[in-house]
């Protein structure tokens, strides 16, 4: 797959790569080059496939039947008495 970089810059990628990685528009890529002087780019996770990725990573950490949201709803109710 050839591309050709035009007089501003850019890069139009091949269409096999865009469906390949599941690129969408506002999709960022990170571009560095390597020690072999191989351009490289990488896909940067947006915030909310980051946010997707740690949710309910702390669960294990809770007590069975523990509820730290009600806790916290609690907490606060009593401070306002």
């Amino acid at each position: 797959m050839i591309t050709t970089v035009t007089g501003k810059n850019q890069v139009t990628l091949p269409s096999q790569i865009v469906r390949a990685l599941k690129l969408e528009p506002g999709v960022k890529l990170d571009w560095f080059i390597d020690s072999d002087n191989t351009l490289r780019a990488r896909r940067i996770a947006s915030r909310q496939e980051l946010a997707s990725e740690l949710a309910g990573r702390g669960r294990k950490f809770l007590r069975s039947g523990h509820d730290p949201v009600a806790d916290l709803i609690a907490e606060r109710t009593r401070e306002e008495d």
